[in-house]
C-alpha cells in the first residue's frame, strides 16, 4: 500500500483516558510535589522569617521593627569571628579524624564482611538508638580524670602532646577542645561511614585483581582505582559530618569549657537567653554563608559538582 492512501490513525474515544506519553509527562512532577511542598514550608518559609528578622531593630519588650539594618551582620562578624572560626575548626577536625576512622571500616563491610556484613552495619547505625544528648553525657564518664582512658593517656605521655598541640591545657582530657572534637567524632561518625560503604560496595574486586596483574603495588592499587571510585562517598560522608559539626552545640556545652563555645552556643543563648533576635539571626545567616561557600569550593575541588 502506497504512503498516498495509507489508513488514518485511529481517533481515541471521547473520554478515554490519555495515552501513557502524557500521563508520563505530569507524574514525575506529581511526586515532586510533596517534597517541594515541605521544602517551601520547613525551609523555604522560615529561612524568609528569619532574614526578615536579621534585619530589625527593637527589643524584646518593646517590640522589633524591621528597618533593613544591614550593619548588623558586620557586628555579629566582628563580636564572634573567633566562635566562627573555632567552630570551622573543631568540625574540619572532626570530619578528618571521621574519615580516617570510617574508611577501612567502611572498606571492611563493603569488601570483607561477608556473611556479618548486615550485623556490622547493625552496630554502626547502633548509637542512633540512644539519644544524642545521652551518647555525649557518656563521654563526660570516658574521659573523666578517674577514668582509666585519661589514666593510661597521662602514664603514655599523651596528655603531653595535646597540650603541645593546644588541644588541651592541662593533664585532663574532659573539659577541653580534645574533648569537643572527640564527641563531635563519635557523634556524626555514623554519617562519614554510611556514604562510603555505599560508594565501596560498588568497587568490582576484578579492577583491583587488573591492577595486580599490571604489577600495581597495593598502594598504587588504592590511590588509581579504590580512591577514585569511592570519592562520592568521601565527599558525601564529609559534608554530612561537616555542615552538622560545625553548628553543634551540645558537645561544646557539654564536653568543652567557657574557651571553646562554638557558635552554635551563641546562636542558641541569642534566641533563647539574651532574647537578641536580629543578632542570633543574623549570625545564623553568617554561619549559613560560610559553610555554603566551603562546601561549593570543596566540591570543586573535588571533582564532583554533580553531587550539588
Amino acid at each position: 500500500m502506497s504512503e498516498a492512501t495509507a489508513p488514518a490513525p485511529p481517533l481515541r474515544p471521547t473520554g478515554s483516558a490519555p495515552p501513557d506519553s502524557a500521563r508520563g509527562t505530569w507524574v514525575p512532577y506529581a511526586l515532586l510535589l510533596p517534597g517541594l511542598l515541605w521544602l517551601l514550608v520547613f525551609f523555604v518559609l522560615p529561612m524568609i522569617t528569619l532574614g526578615s528578622q536579621s534585619l530589625q531593630e527593637g527589643n524584646i519588650d518593646e517590640g522589633y521593627v524591621f528597618t533593613g539594618n544591614v550593619g548588623i551582620y558586620a557586628d555579629a562578624l566582628g563580636r564572634y569571628w573567633p566562635h566562627m572560626v573555632r567552630s570551622l575548626s573543631y568540625a574540619g577536625l572532626a570530619t578528618v579524624l571521621a574519615l580516617l576512622l570510617g574508611y577501612p571500616l567502611a572498606y571492611f563491610i563493603a569488601q570483607k564482611a561477608g556473611r556479618w556484613k548486615n550485623v556490622v552495619l547493625v552496630l554502626v547505625i547502633a548509637p542512633f538508638f540512644t539519644s544524642f544528648l545521652i551518647r555525649t553525657l557518656a563521654w563526660k564518664t570516658i574521659l573523666s580524670d578517674n577514668w582509666v582512658v585519661t589514666q593510661w593517656a597521662q602514664q603514655l605521655g599523651i596528655t603531653d602532646v595535646l597540650q603541645a598541640i593546644g588541644l588541651t591545657s592541662t593533664d585532663s582530657l574532659l573539659f577541653s577542645p580534645f574533648a569537643v572534637v572527640m564527641g563531635l567524632t563519635y557523634n556524626f561518625l555514623p554519617f562519614m561511614i554510611l556514604p562510603l560503604y555505599a560508594s565501596l560496595e560498588r568497587l568490582d574486586p576484578r579492577l583491583l585483581e587488573a591492577a595486580s596483574d599490571l604489577y600495581a603495588t597495593p598502594w598504587q592499587a588504592f590511590r588509581r582505582v579504590t580512591w577514585p571510585m569511592s570519592l562520592p562517598g568521601v565527599v558525601a560522608g564529609t559534608l554530612l559530618t561537616f555542615i552538622p559539626a560545625s553548628g553543634d552545640f551540645i558537645n561544646a556545652r557539654l564536653l568543652g569549657n567557657t574557651q571553646t563555645t562554638m557558635i552554635g552556643s551563641v546562636i542558641d543563648s541569642q534566641f533563647l537567653r539574651v532574647l537578641d533576635y536580629p543578632l542570633a539571626a543574623a549570625l545564623s545567616f553568617v554561619l549559613l554563608v560560610i559553610i555554603v561557600t566551603l562546601v561549593a569550593l570543596y566540591v570543586r575541588k573535588a571533582g564532583t559538582e554533580e553531587l550539588l
